[in-house]
């Protein structure tokens, strides 16, 4: 008698697609997060944090891709953050003086 399908394990795809959300997305999220921060606050103390908070956070993040059930789900949030976090910089940049 066949296992049946739903106690089997996911397949490699979805597997691959949230480790690499873990790693790859929630170090993208936790860059960008404590970029954007800088520019509302003193960049060299949230640099600093960014050594200890950031660490956290991204184990955070990694934990959240594994507990997930669709990694291309959580990619799809990740990614979104990072857009937005990426748009605060990309805003808040001086204007280049000719």
């Amino acid at each position: 008698m066949p296992a049946n399908k739903k106690y089997l394990t996911p397949t490699f795809i979805h597997r691959f697609s949230r480790i690499t959300a873990g790693f790859v997305g929630g170090y993208l999220v936790t860059v960008s997060f404590f970029l954007s921060l800088s520019f509302y606050f003193d960049k060299v103390p949230v640099l600093f944090t960014l050594v200890f908070g950031g660490f956290l956070l991204w184990v955070s993040l990694m934990i959240i891709a594994f507990i997930a059930k669709s990694g291309w789900k959580i990619w799809g949030i990740y990614l979104l953050l990072f857009l937005f976090f990426a748009t605060i910089v990309y805003l808040n940049q001086p204007s280049p003086s000719l």
